[in-house]
Order: C-alpha cells, then sequence, then structure tokens
C-alpha cells in the first residue's frame, strides 16, 4: 500500500507536469504561427475558437531561380503570379515583380541588367528593364517554360506541359520568331553550354538531353532519372540536375553520361541557380522552400522555410492517432497532423492536385491541370487507381458503393463514375454553373456549389432534379456538412465561411476576414483555386487560406 502511494504521489505531479509542457508546446506552436504573419480569421460564434495549425509560407510553390550580375537571388512563382527577390543569406522574401506579369516559371539576366522571364499560364515573355517598364517580347506561347541566353546573346525559350517545343525568338520584332523543335517530350529548364549546345531535362521520357539550336537534332546525355526538371552549367562546366520526383540534385558528366547523387533534400524541386562562386541554389514547388546544397559535402542549408504551397482541398479522417488532414497542395498530396499541424509530402501520385475528398478510408484528389480522379489508401498513401479524361474536373465524392461523383467545371455536369477504369459514366445533373465541390445530403442526394451562380443547390442522385437550397452567394467554393445538418460553404466573394440552414435556407457569417482569393491569370477558369473545408466527427473545422498557405482550425470550445 505504501509503495502504491508513493508511486502515485510521484506520477500525479510527473503527469501534471507532462499535460502542462503539451499545452504549453501546442500555445507555442500557435503563438509560433501568429508571430509568422499569419493573419487570424474572426470566429463570430463565441462556441468556437481558431488557431493557425502552421507558419504561413510566403509564395505559392516556388519555380525558375536566377541570379543577376551581382549575385542578387531571384525565384519566380507561376500560381500567384509573382516574382520574388530574396536574401541569400537571411533568407528574406520581397516582391520584385507584382501580379499580373509577374508569373514567372523561369527566368533570366541580360549582361545589361534587364530580366526577362515566362509568364506560363498568360503564354507570354517579359521583360524588364532599369527604367522599370515591362514590356511584351512574345505572346501566344502557352506553357512557355524554360528560358536561356547564348554567349552570342540569341534567346531561346521552351514550352512544356502546355506545349512543347523549343523556339528562338527575336528580341527586335523585325524577326518571325524560329521553332527548332517540337514533341520533344517536355523540356523544362535548360542551360545553354560554352559548346553552343543546349542541355535540358526531358520531363515525360526521363532523359536529359543535348539539342543542336540550329538543326533541333538531339541527342540522349543521360536517363535513368524519375522526372528531371532543370539544369544548370557551374562554372566549371559541371551539369547539375534536380529531380522533382525523387528530390535529388545530380551531377552529370555531359560526355560520359555519368551521374552522382550530390544530395537529397525533398521531393517536388522545382529550378536551381548558381552564382559566381559555385554556390547552388535549388527551389521547390511542393513547400515553396529555397535550399543551398554545398557540392563537396552533400549539405543542405535551409534559406526559405515554407511549408504548404498552395492548400487548396482538404479532407479529414478520423485515424486512431486522431485527425489527419489530406490536402492538395497544388503541387503535392500532403498529409497533415490535426493537432501539431505537421505536414508530409507524398511521391506516391497526386501531381497538381486541387481538390480532396475522403470516405471510409479511400481518399480522393484530383486536379483540373491533368483533368484526373486519383484514389489513395488512407493508411497507406498508396495510389491505388486513377481516372483520366474529365472536362476541367473540381470537385469529387466517392458514394458507399464506391462510384465516383465527379463535377466538371468544362461541361456544367455532374458525372457518376461506376468502374475503376472510368468507363462507364453517367451523367448525373447537367447545367450547373460552374460545379465545383459536392458534400452528402442523406442516402440519395449532395449539395453542390455553383461558382457562377452564387448558390448551393440539392441534386437527387436518381432523378437528376435539382432544387437551391441558397442563393445570393459570391462565388462559393468548398463545402462541408455539420454533425447536425448545418451547411458550411466558404464564400469566396466576402471573404467568409458561410452557415446555412438548409430547411429555410437562411444564410449567416460563421468566419470573417478568410485570407483567401487567390489572383486569376485571365483567359483561366475562374474558381482557380478551390478552397476547401472539412469537418471532423469531433466537431473540428478546418479550411485552407490560398493566400496565407495555411490550414485554420476552427474548434468547439
Amino acid at each position: 500500500m505504501n509503495n502504491a502511494g508513493s508511486v502515485k504521489k510521484v506520477l500525479i505531479p510527473l503527469m501534471a507536469i507532462l499535460i502542462l509542457v503539451s499545452c504549453c508546446f501546442l500555445m507555442s506552436a500557435v503563438r509560433e504561427a501568429e508571430a509568422e504573419g499569419v493573419t487570424m480569421p474572426a470566429v463570430l460564434d463565441p462556441n468556437y475558437r481558431i488557431q493557425a495549425l502552421l507558419p504561413k509560407t510566403q509564395g505559392s510553390g516556388f519555380n525558375g531561380l536566377a541570379f543577376d550580375s551581382q549575385d542578387n537571388l531571384y525565384v519566380g512563382c507561376v500560381l500567384d503570379s509573382t516574382t520574388y527577390r530574396v536574401d541569400k543569406e537571411t533568407g528574406a522574401v520581397s516582391v520584385f515583380i507584382p501580379p499580373p506579369e509577374g508569373m514567372s516559371d523561369d527566368l533570366v539576366f541580360e549582361p545589361g541588367g534587364r530580366v526577362i522571364w515566362n509568364a506560363f499560364f498568360l503564354g507570354k515573355v517579359f521583360a524588364k528593364g532599369a527604367d522599370g517598364k515591362i514590356v511584351t517580347l512574345v505572346e501566344n506561347l502557352p506553357g512557355v517554360n524554360g528560358i536561356d541566353l547564348s554567349k552570342e546573346d540569341r534567346l531561346f525559350v521552351s514550352q512544356c506541359y502546355l506545349g512543347d517545343a523549343l523556339w528562338e525568338i527575336d528580341r527586335s520584332g523585325q524577326h518571325k520568331n524560329r521553332k527548332i523543335a517540337e514533341k520533344l517530350g517536355g523540356l523544362n529548364a535548360f542551360r545553354i553550354h560554352t559548346d553552343g549546345y543546349l542541355y535540358g531535362p526531358l520531363v515525360f521520357k526521363s532523359q536529359v538531353v543535348r539539342i543542336d539550336v540550329n538543326t533541333g537534332e538531339v541527342k540522349v546525355v543521360a536517363d535513368g532519372f524519375k522526372t528531371p526538371q532543370a539544369v544548370k552549367f557551374d562554372s566549371k562546366g559541371n551539369l547539375f540536375v534536380v529531380d522533382n520526383k525523387t528530390g535529388e540534385l545530380v551531377r552529370v558528366d555531359i560526355k560520359t553520361g555519368q551521374k552522382k547523387v550530390v544530395a537529397i533534400v525533398e521531393p517536388h524541386l522545382d529550378n536551381l541557380a548558381i552564382d559566381s562562386q559555385d554556390r547552388i541554389f535549388i527551389s521547390s514547388n511542393g513547400s515553396s522552400s529555397i535550399f543551398e546544397v554545398d557540392e563537396k559535402t552533400g549539405k543542405v542549408r535551409t534559406v526559405v522555410k515554407g511549408r504548404l504551397a498552395s492548400p487548396q482541398g482538404i479532407a479529414v479522417w478520423n485515424s486512431p492517432q486522431g485527425d489527419i488532414l489530406f490536402v492538395a497542395d497544388n503541387f503535392a498530396y500532403k498529409r497533415v497532423d490535426g493537432f501539431t499541424g505537421n505536414a508530409q509530402e507524398s511521391t506516391k501520385g497526386g501531381a497538381f492536385p486541387n481538390a480532396a475528398s475522403i470516405t471510409g478510408d479511400k481518399v480522393l484528389m484530383s486536379g483540373w491541370f491533368r483533368n484526373v480522379v486519383e484514389v489513395f489508401d488512407a493508411k497507406t498513401d498508396d495510389l491505388l487507381y486513377g481516372i483520366p479524361g474529365f472536362k476541367t474536373v473540381t470537385g469529387m465524392l466517392m458514394l458507399p458503393d464506391e462510384s465516383i461523383l465527379v463535377a466538371e467545371a468544362g461541361t456544367g455536369n455532374i458525372l457518376r463514375v461506376r468502374d475503376k477504369e472510368g468507363k462507364q459514366r453517367d451523367v448525373v445533373a447537367r447545367d450547373l454553373a460552374l460545379p465545383v465541390y459536392m458534400a452528402p445530403a442523406g442516402p440519395d442526394a449532395v449539395y453542390v456549389t455553383e461558382f457562377l451562380a452564387g448558390r448551393v443547390t440539392k441534386v437527387d442522385l436518381k432523378t437528376g432534379d435539382k432544387k437551391v437550397i441558397a442563393s445570393g452567394l459570391r462565388n462559393p467554393k468548398g463545402i462541408a456538412v455539420k454533425p447536425d445538418g448545418t451547411i458550411l460553404v466558404v464564400n469566396v466573394g466576402t471573404k467568409e465561411l458561410l452557415q446555412i440552414e438548409p430547411a429555410s435556407g437562411v444564410v449567416k457569417p460563421f468566419v470573417a476576414n478568410l485570407p483567401i482569393g487567390l489572383f486569376v491569370p485571365k483567359g483561366f477558369m475562374p474558381a482557380f483555386t478551390l478552397n476547401g473545408v472539412a469537418i471532423s466527427k469531433s466537431g473540428n473545422i478546418y479550411f485552407t487560406s490560398d493566400i496565407e498557405n495555411v490550414i485554420y482550425k476552427v474548434s468547439p470550445k
């Protein structure tokens, strides 16, 4: 008895200390997020509290990197249409070229200091000189991607993803731009070597090649990569390659094709730049991070620490370990701990995802850029199968029989896909005004947000009949249903999370001042980024910010 009492006297204070430490750790994490510039939305219901699960990440997935003649570092960001200047020692980030023209997938500086860059979605090549004026050098090149100048001052650009070609550009505007080659296999960020040849990665062939810019002749230098994304030369003529899928920095001997892994950084690397001192810097579009790699030691230094690139769709899994969030982070499928905010990337699939949902232990990810719906195992993150061939797919929802509802912004339809191959497709509902997300509305119906019409509609899955539940909204996207049946909708136009009573259609704000509504490039789908919301069984509400690049958690007090 005395021994038991003694043990209790020791254990009880120890447990109290552990609980206190845990609470302090959580509060510290929240304070850290707030201290790093996170905007905190206002919860209008006094029965709830809000926190940011992660610190703010600046930049929505970093892309091309370049140094000017003074060794100042610049990085482009396609998704938020901004080019940034980065202090390579401190990691401080500032805006260099704002939207809309700042959409830089890759950039290069002329000897005189003028910067030239590719605006991927706009299909344009811009230039900006000392006078600050931005001029358009090229138009109508969708997916314009890699860019470089030769020692003879010839300008070359490539198209990748939205096109597949290599061009020589006449900057004087007096001659027609010359198409050198096409159907290459996805020529991404390349470099012109001192030998006059172009060296670059073919994304879809897993190769690094050499191209004669005069004839278009292509020769393989090295292969066996997973997804080679960019190449650069140092002052000694060594060629370095970043592999997006493996996260490796690889040195390649251009004479023999021999490869050596210099460092493993992280998945979803996008580009690299080498300064005049042969210091190597690498960008990540998966986390909006920038790293420096020491070639001799392989040591990696984090220059800019990002967590999420552009979180959009979100689904919550009530796992044995608590709330696990599956996030469509635009460049990567991510798993986020709903308590700690710890984020992990997956390389098992999910490239360019915008929307997420979950049914049981099946996670669904889709993206309008690839127009594919992919199904994953929540326990392992393994890709189970993928269904391609949609017309601007937005949201999707798996039903209990494992058929999948798919919203197509391109047709205004909701489809029901009944097989894993995607061959058995039925139209459930038509003529929706840009349907985005869906949520269950009983056993035989779903709620869907109609972005352009500004309404929430209930769709009968058996008849296709539609009933407007709430109207007068402004650009609604994410939708979820609380345990009591109340509907939550992310209303981008007013930057609110709305609460809707389905029986009466009464709408009232639930959370205000949401940092959402990323800039939409001209000519692209108006919804563009698909802000999501999800609710756990315990009543925790999670929603994403495509401006702050964080996840917010709203919990009952």
